[in-house]
């Protein structure tokens, strides 16, 4: 009897939901689809590390393979933490963060919701004064609610995009009814 192939939920299910990208894809669906479909191995998620990989050979029916060091290392759970006193308030660490666990705005000092970053450490490259330090986790977040988070925060993404596409039809309707008037 051949088993069936899990489909990409049961797959996602036992990932971590970082969404840290360290695995090659955009977050964690993507890559379990990828898994899913057979174009990606089980062994590419660095914060999953070994007891993820073994979940996902278990539920396969595959074989362990140690982690990939290409993605990266397996490691405790860290979270990203801003030093106040370096962060000159730029911003670029916003748009990066998968969960909109960093708040602030532009020319003011930002900081790090530590009970919701993920450490995906998306937001270390950006920062051009090395503010953003990465420490040890204060407390395990669960990856289903890490995934909620992710979902609320393209989610929102998707609403800001629309909302823009809407006014700036709006604004060249506008324009296109105004060369018309102007028009003998």
């Amino acid at each position: 009897m051949q088993r069936e192939p899990p489909d990409a939920a049961r797959i996602d299910a036992l990932l971590p939901q970082t969404q840290c990208t360290r695995c090659g894809y955009a977050a964690c669906l993507p890559y379990a689809t990828a898994i899913a479909a057979g174009q990606a191995d089980i062994n590419q998620c660095p914060p999953g590390g070994s007891a993820t990989i073994q979940a996902l050979a278990d539920l396969l029916g595959r074989e362990f393979r140690p982690l990939n060091p290409a993605n990266g290392i397996e490691g405790a759970a860290r979270v990203a933490f801003i030093v106040e006193e370096r962060c000159i308030g730029c911003a670029r660490c916003l748009a990066p963060c998968p969960v909109d666990a960093i708040v602030g705005a532009a020319k003011l000092t930002h900081t790090v919701l530590a009970d919701r970053c993920t450490g995906c450490e998306l937001c270390l490259p950006p920062c051009p004064v090395d503010c953003i330090e990465m420490r040890p986790s204060p407390a395990a977040v669960p990856p289903d609610l890490n995934r909620r988070r992710y979902q609320a925060h393209t989610a929102r993404l998707a609403r800001q995009a629309e909302q823009r596409r809407q006014e700036l039809a709006a604004m060249k309707a506008g324009a296109a009814a105004a060369a018309s008037d102007s028009r003998p």
